[in-house]
């Protein structure tokens, strides 16, 4: 909390003004606002697919860290997976606001699957395979100082994913 002072060059009184439940409070509201952003980036991320499919869109998902980690370096990471690692067993409430997060993350990813073909029997379950396998190819990526692992999962889930798309499999052996 200290640091989060300093930083902000604000007075402690304000931080405990504005956060009166402490650092699990700070802690909660920024894993908040990193779901939404996640689950706000997924809408981009479909909206600029040249050739929507399920396996192009996880590709763009894993282009994004690729990209940061290549121009940046690897020392970011979700801070959803670092919240819930480093709390999970000590806070059940920063455990629940992390749930909650990936939880208004996976729904547009669903969405949006369902949206590029796959029914939606399936979509909920894919949804939550691709961010499980993002966010284990970023913690391996990051532990590696490599983006190979992020290629790797592109390459491996993409035929599932595009696999699972009945409604574009069905118009394209139909001609359209």
């Amino acid at each position: 909390m200290r640091d989060v002072v300093a930083h902000a060059e604000a007075p402690r009184g304000s931080l405990q003004h504005y956060f009166p439940g402490g650092k699990d409070q700070l802690i909660g509201e920024a894993v908040a606002w990193a779901g939404d952003y996640a689950a706000r980036r997924v809408a981009r991320l479909a909206a600029k697919l040249t050739d929507p499919a399920p396996g192009r869109l996880f590709e763009a998902m894993a282009a994004q860290w690729r990209d940061e980690f290549t121009a940046q370096g690897f020392d970011a990471g979700c801070p959803l997976v670092a919240t819930v690692a480093d709390t999970a067993a000590t806070s059940d409430g920063l455990r629940e606001a992390v749930a909650k997060a990936f939880d208004g993350w996976q729904r547009p990813v669903a969405a949006t699957l369902e949206e590029l073909g796959v029914p939606a029997s399936r979509s909920t379950s894919l949804a939550v395979l691709m961010l499980s396998t993002l966010e284990g190819a970023i913690v391996l990526a990051r532990a590696h100082r490599s983006v190979a692992p992020l290629d790797t999962v592109v390459a491996e889930l993409r035929p599932l994913l595009d696999g699972a798309a009945v409604k574009r499999r069905r118009r394209a052996g139909a001609g359209e």
